[in-house]
């Protein structure tokens, strides 16, 4: 803990200002839970508040916190929170901007402070972050490729006789993003930080042109085949019967188990793309709630949980990927940060706007449509599904 923080906290310690905070967590791991309850105990050592912690799942949070906020019984802080519902509780009223909260924004991942920002404010102080990467096998692939015609030569060559060279899910959108964001499509278009809900770019050419490669990669180069899951996917690679797979860090225990020798790294930029493969990404940060009366105290606490020192040690606890980018380079030597470290970076945050509860149905219907058959019409497919999310957005 860095000595300004210290000196911070210790102004807190006076019974005067003693104070208790309601902290609510969805952590289950027993590393991070661990983690999460040392952090408090500092904390309390060195302020003299006191923290009550209340586990709550993490898909009862934002709806729990709408409905308790506003009457004074919500929590002071929550650990952690993705960004897909900020959208929503904003426009509840019940998230706290956080912008005044953070001492150092070049310490964070830029990809991670856009993700947690809504209509140009901050909401969130990034705890970790995830996405999709290429994960290989070194025994099969021992250099990654890096131009999409090594790409598709290597998974060819290792493809046969039971054995695959390159498996994903083709018919989920959420993995296949990176290829769509590459040919110039998006969810929502991004005016300055701002996401217009009025500009869906799920049909334009380049959307069109990758989920055409994405048929392609099943039914001209015939490397995916029918049928094809994440689980399937994985599977394969923990047998050692698939060469490469597109995965993120939730997969990456179960491998390291299995004893694969992987490497991670980043798609090749695809075909006549104008940009990177840039998948999305998702992030979850410590929020606080708008009706707390502890807010002082709270913003301690939290920026107590994002320092590189507990950045550092909330990694060793659980391998979450840190958002911060002097521990992602202290930990270079991990190939897990750093592979997916660097694709974060690059990636796109996932919208954090409640219209897109509209987008992810008729989306994943028509990628799921577009790679049934050899040369469906992506195009045709598309616009009808964006016709069905504007629709349903009011």
């Amino acid at each position: 803990m860095n000595r300004l923080l210290t000196l911070s906290l210790l102004a807190l310690s006076t019974p005067a200002s003693a104070a208790t905070l309601t902290v609510w967590s969805h952590f289950t791991d027993t590393a991070e839970v661990a983690w999460l309850k040392a952090q408090t105990a500092s904390y309390t050592r060195l302020s003299g508040n006191q923290v009550k912690i209340v586990n709550v799942p993490l898909d009862k949070m934002a709806d729990q916190l709408i409905a308790t906020a506003k009457k004074g019984k919500g929590p002071d802080l929550i650990v952690t929170l993705p960004q897909d519902r900020f959208g929503q509780l904003v426009t509840a009223g019940v998230l706290e901007p956080m912008d005044a909260y953070v001492a150092r924004r070049g310490e964070f991942d830029r990809t991670t402070l856009t993700a947690l920002t809504y209509r140009g404010k901050l909401y969130g102080l990034p705890m970790f972050a995830e996405s999709v990467a290429l994960v290989y096998n070194k025994k099969l692939v021992p250099v990654a490729p890096t131009s999409w015609n090594e790409f598709i030569r290597v998974a060819q060559k290792n493809t046969g006789g039971g054995k695959y060279g390159f498996l994903t899910d083709l018919s989920n959108a959420y993995m296949q993003y990176g290829l769509i964001s590459a040919y110039g499509g998006y969810v929502f278009k991004n005016n300055s930080g701002t996401l217009d809900v009025g500009d869906i770019g799920l049909a334009n050419a380049g959307a069109a042109r990758a989920l055409s490669l994405m048929n392609d990669l099943r039914f001209k180069y015939k490397l995916v085949p029918e049928g094809m899951t994440g689980d399937k996917a994985k599977a394969a690679f923990l047998k050692g019967d698939a060469a490469m797979i597109v995965t993120g860090p939730w997969d990456m225990g179960d491998i390291k188990k299995a004893g694969i020798n992987y490497g991670i790294t980043a798609l090749p930029t695809p075909p006549g793309a104008p940009n990177p493969w840039s998948p999305f990404v998702g992030v979850q940060g410590i929020v606080m709630n708008a009706y707390s009366t502890n807010k002082a105290a709270a913003a301690e606490f939290a920026r107590g949980m994002v320092t590189g020192v507990a950045q550092l040690s909330f990694n060793q606890a659980g391998g979450r990927i840190p958002v911060n980018v002097n521990v992602r380079r202290n930990l270079a030597a991990n190939p897990i940060v750093n592979g997916f470290g660097r694709v974060i970076t690059t990636g796109t945050p996932m919208p954090n706007v409640a219209e897109m509860g509209q987008v992810w149905t008729p989306w994943s219907e028509a990628i799921a449509e577009g790679v049934k058959k050899p040369g469906a019409n992506a195009s045709a497919l598309l616009t009808k599904a964006v016709q069905t999310m504007k629709k349903n957005i009011k």
